[in-house]
């Protein structure tokens, strides 16, 4: 097939869907994905799993197996989702085969409400790993300070990891580092690092959402012509610090023990703002080694009218600097953004998981 999606493929940039559902498995829908959208992978959240439960009744046979088994709500929630997660990565099975590895991967993350426990998380990741029971499953976990010692332990035991609610490039950079010594610790643990993948989620949307309101309570002619720049500015130079980071010696070393690079995706890709294109942040986030998660609204948006460059990233990096140099010269503090967006992030992945087991607790008592 020929569409934007299949050109965006083609320019080096793996399409994940951010989204999955019983529903969308078993009805053939997630399969199909594959070839008419050139979806490559898929990626969930809290969230993602309370829209799917609060829906149908795709869960209700399951639950009610699990209902007779006396189980709690988290209980439920983690036999289910992981059978989710079970279930489409079957479904990319032979993605994850033609590429090696690199695509045709699931992610499921770990409850938000260990996000500042580190020893939790390491525990629950390798609980995930082992009941999905895939090599092409990838473990979210949030780049919370605590988050990353967990990132570094559990690529260490040889799993692969999605690290996830990244806001700032210089958690970025630690984000990296923290991938690093994973590998490295895999690496002197006898894992085959060339079996272990991980991306850094970037989140983008998110950014312009917050800089926007700060930008119109200023006012002025200057600060409103900067609207919406922030987001695209601060994903671009996470690139760059990508290039930067994946070409050192310290990382010539790792490869050449067969370990890949800790690929960066841009997620919270869909337009908040009506006034933008609803495909800006995609078509205007494209480069080599590059994925992008989209929720399916957005996906169909770029296969519908989206025009696809080769690259509209590595130009533009003076110009990034520029416009956040420029938000600071007004007042906008990045730092104290980027602090704000990740505690958001949390609590707002905190609520939808409160909501999920809300849902599952209630159709529990349902059945009994």
């Amino acid at each position: 097939m020929s569409s934007p999606l299949h050109e965006l493929d083609k320019a080096g940039v793996s399409i994940w869907l951010d989204d999955l559902s019983r529903d969308r498995i078993q009805s053939g829908s997630l399969a199909e994905l594959i070839s008419s959208r050139a979806v490559s992978g898929v990626t969930t959240n809290p969230t993602i799993f309370a829209v799917a439960f609060a829906k149908g009744d795709a869960y209700a046979d399951q639950l009610a197996e699990l209902s007779a088994k006396g189980v709690s709500a988290s209980e439920a929630v983690f036999e289910a989702t992981t059978q989710d997660v079970r279930m489409a990565c079957d479904v990319f099975a032979d993605v994850y085969k033609t590429t090696n590895g690199v695509d045709g991967r699931v992610s499921i993350e770990v409850e938000p409400g260990i996000a500042m426990d580190t020893a939790k998380t390491v525990l629950q990741a390798k609980e995930l790993f082992k009941a999905v029971d895939r090599e092409n499953v990838m473990i979210k976990i949030p780049a919370t300070v605590p988050g990353l010692s967990a990132i570094t332990e559990v690529l260490a035991a040889g799993i692969s990891v999605n690290v996830t609610l990244i806001f700032s490039l210089q958690r970025y950079a630690l984000v990296i580092a923290a991938f690093k010594e994973g590998i490295k610790q895999a690496k002197a643990n006898g894992k085959d690092v060339s079996k272990i993948h991980s991306v850094a989620s970037f989140f983008v949307s998110r950014v312009d959402t917050e800089i926007n309101k700060r930008l119109e309570d200023i006012g002025t002619e200057h600060a409103l012509s900067l609207k919406s720049k922030a987001a695209l500015a601060n994903a671009r130079l996470a690139y760059e610090l990508f290039e930067k980071e994946f070409s050192g010696e310290d990382w010539k070393v790792l490869e050449a023990a067969g370990a890949n690079k800790q690929r960066p995706l841009m997620a919270s890709t869909g337009v908040k703002d009506k006034t933008l294109p609803d495909t800006l942040y995609v078509t205007e986030l494209v480069a080599p080694e590059l994925v992008n998660t989209m929720p399916e609204a957005t996906m169909e948006a770029v296969f519908d009218h989206g025009i696809v460059s080769p690259d509209t990233i590595t130009g533009h990096y003076e110009s990034s600097r520029a416009v956040l140099a420029e938000l600071e010269q007004l007042g906008v503090s990045y730092d104290e953004v980027v602090s704000l967006l990740e505690s958001e992030g949390v609590e707002k992945f905190v609520a939808s998981w409160n909501d999920l087991l809300d849902t599952v607790a209630k159709a529990l008592q349902g059945k009994q």
